[in-house]
């Protein structure tokens, strides 16, 4: 009777560990849980920021020699700093973070590869495009303004360059944060990133080409 008690209690002891560790391999292959709403959120509020500089016409006070007054165009040509940014965004994300190996929040060695834990925070590409976005439309709008315009304001040009990615960037930021995408520290140097990427390419752009169309009066500039 004894040795049937003995051996039905090692049973009952060994069922118990193998399911307690199976529970544990189980629970830990779940990765750390992830807000798919701000993934939504954040995606949407980036690709919008995008679309600012995409379709955003650059508004200018015409030179008087050709007609006096304010003037709206909008330039193909904006496809280069667009696409140059896109494809830094891209190199970012399918390069630069498997060298940087900035573990997202609540992963690390021994979690690699689990759910929620398959890629790289460093650098936020999500932030990155974004704040690029922001950088880009805030240097075409400081050229337009200083150098095409005479220093006159337009607040259509600066709410559309700068106010609306100002706060479609921020509403990324925030929600890559908040949703455990990436940590603090991933997202700030996502933005800077792609504040500085931005503010360069557009300056560039925005120098070398005019916004008026020349003296046809197109709308579109090819």
């Amino acid at each position: 009777m004894n040795v049937g008690i003995r051996f039905r209690s090692i049973l009952a002891f060994a069922g118990a560990l193998v399911l307690s560790t199976v529970t544990r391999g189980a629970h830990a292959q779940q990765g750390p849980a992830r807000n798919h709403d701000w993934q939504t959120v954040t995606t949407i509020t980036m690709l919008g920021a995008a679309g600012t500089q995409l379709f955003m016409p650059r508004i200018f006070y015409s030179d008087p020699e050709v007609t006096v007054g304010w003037k709206a165009r909008w330039h193909v040509s904006v496809l280069a700093p667009v696409m140059t940014l896109t494809g830094l965004t891209l190199l970012n994300e399918y390069a630069l973070k498997d060298s940087f190996k900035g573990f997202r929040p609540g992963c690390d060695e021994t979690n690699r590869g689990v759910p929620g834990c398959g890629s790289y925070g460093l650098l936020s590409s999500h932030t990155f495009a974004a704040f690029a976005a922001l950088g880009h439309g805030t240097a075409v709008f400081l050229v337009d303004t200083t150098k095409w315009s005479g220093g006159r304001f337009n607040a259509g040009a600066f709410v559309g360059n700068v106010a609306l990615p100002l706060v479609l960037s921020t509403f990324t930021a925030v929600g890559r944060d908040a949703g455990n995408y990436e940590r603090s520290g991933q997202v700030i140097w996502g933005g800077v990133g792609g504040l500085v990427s931005g503010f360069a390419t557009g300056a560039v752009y925005a120098l070398m080409q005019r916004p008026e169309c020349g003296y046809t009066g197109s709308l579109i500039c090819w």
